[in-house]
């Protein structure tokens, strides 16, 4: 292992003058894609362990969602044209003359997600699965075969994984925000609240802004004063979850001329806008321009050698553990770096940019930051684990 310890000349996120943070929930089209993309390839690798014990060479993370057409009305309206979503990649599609019913497994997982992560989107009748899985290359299905016999397997790609640590108070409160909204009970308390949930954050010195965008669901509310009301519920509720010095809630708004933020579903999929997989939050949930990212799309990609993944939920995973068992660190951005062939718990380089108490040094970290970072990459190869357990942080 190559490792890198570098301090920052940069000040830390939390003490510079200006941060931007957002997220895009669960139901909105960028996330849905992400989403689906992870669930067909954990179908995948749930049957390939079952069927040949192993899980074999598959990347399915391409995914764009083109917009249908609606037209909500209070107390309920219709979905007048479905949602496409193109699936594209490559699997596995045969081993020794056993066919992998690729298609019949992605349209399972799709309907399967899109039930659970919308509740009022009904997947049969405003979805159209459009599938292009197709074969991988063959020098790619050679490197998958040139794994050795300890799982040690060899990576697919020339990529690189970035994570940072701790988070910052306004990273915190957008994460916050976004999960309050959603959360069972609050979903069960507010019928008329969908999953299209989006949050931005603006700090500015001291002072933090928030915009924050909610799909109404239009069979739940009654009339525009109904709505009115409701959006002023949201407001207060979000006042709850986090400090917010100015809020704007569902800003498109016109209640004069009553346009509003309504829709049949809770997604803004339906009709308003489209989606494609990796333009959405990072591997820890967030986008964060003024952080170091990868613009890497980690959903869809195999857990096992495909390093555009493994190394993003690794990076952060290792930054977040530096700076908790370790005191002289205040915080951690790690990089990872692969190079195509290379075996997956041996980057090419291990770049830990770091912020240091005062009074401490290098030298005071690097032993230990070492053993931890060696601790993290010789558990890669158990990583897939999570993914198949959906405890593993995608999006």
């Amino acid at each position: 292992m190559h490792l890198l310890l570098t301090t920052s000349a940069d000040p830390p996120s939390y003490a510079r003058p200006v941060e931007m943070v957002e997220r895009k929930g669960l139901g909105h089209p960028d996330t849905l894609c992400d989403a689906l993309a992870e669930q067909v390839s954990v179908a995948l690798c749930r049957f390939y362990l079952e069927r040949f014990g192993t899980i074999l060479h598959h990347n399915v993370d391409k995914v764009l969602l083109v917009g249908g057409r609606s037209a909500p009305a209070f107390g309920g309206g219709e979905v007048l044209e479905p949602i496409d979503v193109y699936l594209a990649g490559r699997a596995t599609l045969d081993v020794r003359g056993v066919v992998v019913p690729v298609e019949e497994l992605a349209v399972e997982s799709c309907r399967a997600l899109l039930r659970a992560q919308v509740r009022n989107l009904d997947p049969e009748r405003h979805v159209r699965l459009h599938l292009r899985i197709r074969p991988g290359s063959a020098e790619l299905a050679d490197l998958w075969l040139r794994k050795r016999a300890d799982d040690d397997w060899l990576a697919n790609d020339t990529s690189c994984g970035t994570g940072f640590a701790p988070l910052t108070p306004t990273e915190e409160a957008v994460l916050r925000i976004e999960r309050g909204l959603r959360s069972a009970t609050a979903l069960r308390e507010h019928p008329e609240r969908g999953e299209d949930i989006k949050v931005m954050a603006v700090r500015e010195r001291e002072r933090v802004s928030f915009t924050v965008a909610d799909a109404f669901v239009d069979r739940a509310v009654e009339s525009l004063a109904g709505y009115a009301s409701l959006r002023e519920e949201l407001r207060h509720d979000v006042h709850a979850l986090a400090r917010c010095d100015d809020l704007a809630v569902n800003c498109g708004d016109d209640l004069e001329r009553g346009s509003i933020y309504l829709t049949v579903t809770g997604t803004s999929a339906e009709a308003g806008d489209d989606g494609e997989a990796g333009r959405g939050n990072r591997s820890n949930g967030l986008i964060t321009p003024y952080r170091s990212m990868s613009m890497e799309s980690v959903a869809g990609k195999n857990p096992v050698s495909h390093v555009g993944k493994i190394y993003n939920i690794a990076a952060s995973r290792i930054a977040a553990d530096l700076v908790a068992r370790i005191p002289a660190l205040e915080s951690v951005t790690c990089d990872l770096v692969s190079r195509i062939g290379r075996k997956v718990r041996d980057p090419q380089l291990v770049h830990l940019q770091i912020h240091l108490a005062r009074g401490a040094v290098v030298a005071d970290v690097q032993d230990d930051a070492r053993a931890l970072v060696a601790g993290h990459l010789a558990r890669l190869s158990r990583l897939y684990e999570e993914c198949l357990a959906g405890t593993a942080p995608i999006y």
